[in-house]
């Protein structure tokens, strides 16, 4: 089942989905698709029935001092929550749809709770028995979506921030891995390094064969 909803209501598939009977409804989403860089990290969350967070959304909405004040909001709120990272390494064997895919399976895995249904940001379902249904532009559509969003992106970021540490010269601390053109011109004077995505255009043309 693909969903595409049109109006913006954070509560609008949880209350679909509540109201025909399923239970232990876990948003996911995953964040990091689309750098040169780094890994792809992937969060499930389930909600109690009623939960209010406020300031909750998508998380490309949200500044990064709030992402990291609703960090630990969500975590505490939550009936579960799960985290997975795929590295790059994994992408470049796989292709990056597939790893991001495998990360939000490997997220579910993680609950200690089984859902009942998956909610899952964008028009692609999981390797999964579950059931699933796939959301368009879930993370504006769904609270938990947007939950999970937040937790991923918020975890990624402070690997990209660990990263910089090891690989000061890519100022990963600033654009995260994603194609900025200064993370681009700083691949083109160092080369890559090995967190790099060896299969992306914008490395892989600067990888010495």
């Amino acid at each position: 089942m693909l969903h595409y909803a049109s109006k913006m209501d954070l509560f609008e598939f949880e209350g679909k989905a509540s109201h025909q009977g399923f239970k232990n409804i876990a948003g996911i989403d995953e964040a990091g698709r689309g750098p040169l860089a780094g890994p792809v990290v992937a969060a499930a969350v389930i909600f109690p029935s009623k939960v209010n967070i406020p300031g909750l959304n998508d998380s490309k909405k949200l500044s990064a001092n709030k992402r990291e004040e609703l960090f630990p909001k969500i975590q505490e709120i939550s009936v579960a929550f799960g985290l997975a990272v795929v590295d790059q390494k994994v992408i470049d064997k796989i292709n990056i749809l597939q790893a991001a895919r495998l990360a939000m399976k490997q997220a579910v895995e993680t609950l200690k709770i089984t859902p009942g249904l998956l909610l899952i940001d964008g028009n692609q379902k999981i390797d999964s028995t579950l059931n699933q249904w796939a959301i368009v532009k879930g993370d504006s559509r769904s609270l938990s979506i947007a939950a999970a969003s937040v937790l991923a992106k918020v975890t990624r970021d402070r690997i990209m921030d660990g990263y910089h540490k090891l690989y000061p010269q890519y100022e990963f601390n600033r654009h995260k891995g994603y194609g900025t053109r200064l993370h681009r011109n700083l691949i083109q004077e160092h080369g890559p390094c090995p967190i790099h995505r060896s299969t992306f255009k914008g490395v892989s043309e600067y990888i010495k064969r």
